[in-house]
């Protein structure tokens, strides 16, 4: 990690994990490569921050108040490391996550969990408009097979898909071995 990064993991709740209601490809293996990138942050003394999306209690998922919303009880959270709840895909749509961005003083972002075709594709987005530097970590997210006209996309072609349609303009994409240390 990049000695001012911040550490951005976003959404790794129980629903997403085996048994939930929105279980995704990868999951595992993200979480695993997840591990090891909050263990080197935390080790170097860099700042980890927690999204954490809250739907109404209507959603398929991550509905208020049921334990799928719950961040997942295997993640090292500190005390001090912040938690943002947020309502939309977008980390920072009417969060507190700028402003605490902001009070740190980074403008550097290194960013894993999921959906990668939601939740992470449109905060990198909206990160890179609000100017900052990020790297996005392809093999600590995860996502889930879609389907489209009738058609099923499996979940590696669209996480490759939306990997290779950041890449470049709006991140650079980086695996866990080359950050983690």
């Amino acid at each position: 990690m990049k000695p001012n990064e911040t550490l951005l993991v976003i959404d790794m709740q129980n629903d997403y994990y085996p048994g939930g209601a929105m279980e995704l490809v990868g999951i595992e293996a993200a979480h695993a490569n997840l591990l090891n990138l909050i263990t080197t942050a935390h080790r170097q003394g860099n700042r980890v921050i927690y999204v954490q999306h809250i739907a109404s209690e209507d959603a398929s998922f991550f509905r208020r108040g049921t334990p799928g919303v719950e961040l997942y009880n295997k993640l090292p959270i500190r005390e001090d490391d912040p938690i943002i709840p947020k309502h939309y895909p977008n980390s920072f749509r009417e969060t507190s996550l700028q402003t605490v961005l902001d009070r740190s003083g980074t403008k550097e972002l290194l960013i894993c969990g999921a959906m990668t075709h939601m939740c992470i594709d449109t905060t990198v987005r909206a990160g890179y408009d609000l100017g900052y530097d990020m790297r996005l970590v392809g093999d600590a997210c995860a996502t889930r097979d879609l389907e489209f006209e009738g058609g099923q996309l499996a979940a590696d072609v669209v996480h490759r898909s939306f990997l290779s349609a950041l890449e470049g303009t709006f991140c650079e994409v980086v695996k866990t071995v080359n950050v983690a240390r």
